[in-house]
């Protein structure tokens, strides 16, 4: 469920290929990553897109431009490290959700999530590193 008057958009994201496009033979060959890199050899199959082998990564695999970079929730991620940063997304609550970085300390995060409540901002980590008052 959203938080506040939030909206997204209406447009189902449909993702053409949810599976990483693997490089060839990183499966056979141990000092080769799984992360791609275009096949450039002159016999390659790969390369000769044969049957069985495959895809290689074209621009047919895109995502439609409306859901492109969008969270499941509908909104695009902001990533934010300081209270100044938030303050970008004031007049932009409706299509970007605030990530604070991962490396913010606990004191600066609480003083961030606090802003953002009050801004209407919606945050993806929000309850990370937030412990319960223990002088209650």
């Amino acid at each position: 469920k959203m938080a506040g008057g939030n909206t997204a958009t209406k447009k189902s994201i449909v993702k053409k290929r949810i599976k990483k496009f693997k490089r060839p033979q990183s499966d056979r060959i141990i000092h080769v990553p799984a992360s791609w890199r275009r096949p450039k050899g002159i016999d390659g199959v790969y390369r000769r897109r044969f049957k069985g082998h495959g895809y290689m990564v074209n621009q047919g695999f895109g995502s439609d431009k409306k859901t492109r970079h969008l969270l499941p929730n509908g909104f695009k991620k902001f990533v934010v490290h300081n209270l100044k940063e938030l303050e970008v997304l004031l007049m932009h609550n409706k299509t970007y959700a605030a990530e604070v970085a991962h490396n913010v300390s606990a004191k600066n995060r609480k003083t961030i999530v606090d802003r953002a409540a009050e801004l209407d901002i919606v945050l993806t980590n929000g309850n990370a590193r937030l412990r319960a008052e223990e002088d209650q």
